[in-house]
């Protein structure tokens, strides 16, 4: 784009628009709503539910590193790769290595999956909290909602 290209876009679009506020919302008539994005409590707290179980599943059954622990707390995997090692074949190494990036994974998999079970089980209802102190705050006396042209003689 050339400047005078630029200069000449800036200038149309100063003239068709004034600097008052603008609202963050789709214009009368425009479609009604269907394209937005719902999120229902029961729909969050579900989802978040299925990552705590399957965080409970994967920490019990996954957890290759730590199965069959010795009294030194190696798991029986780790140990058959030091015994492989110790006698000088390749795959010992290979395996350790393999242990070691799987416990690496699974500890990851482990915490996204805690994290999505607690952030969805209460930010729905946090929002909502934050609307209605929003909705409260910017009230008539009569404690009906402040119209858009009145919250714009605000920004001027």
């Amino acid at each position: 784009m050339a400047w005078g290209e630029w200069e000449q876009l800036k200038s149309e679009a100063a003239e068709k628009e004034s600097t008052g506020m603008q609202l963050n919302q789709a214009p009368a008539g425009h479609g009604g709503g269907q394209g937005d994005f719902v999120a229902h409590q029961d729909d969050l707290g579900a989802v978040g539910h299925e990552a705590f179980i399957l965080h409970d599943h994967l920490s019990r059954q996954a957890d290759i590193a730590g199965a069959g622990m010795d009294k030194d707390g190696s798991g029986s995997t780790m140990q058959a790769a030091v015994s492989l090692k110790s006698r000088n074949f390749g795959l010992g190494s290979a395996l350790e290595t393999t242990v070691s990036m799987w416990d690496s994974q699974l500890k990851s998999l482990l915490q996204a999956c805690a994290h999505i079970s607690n952030h969805l089980d209460y930010s729905k209802a946090l929002h909502a909290n934050d609307d209605a102190q929003i909705a409260a705050s910017i009230r008539q006396r009569d404690g009906a909602a402040v119209p858009v042209s009145r919250l714009n003689e605000y920004f001027k």
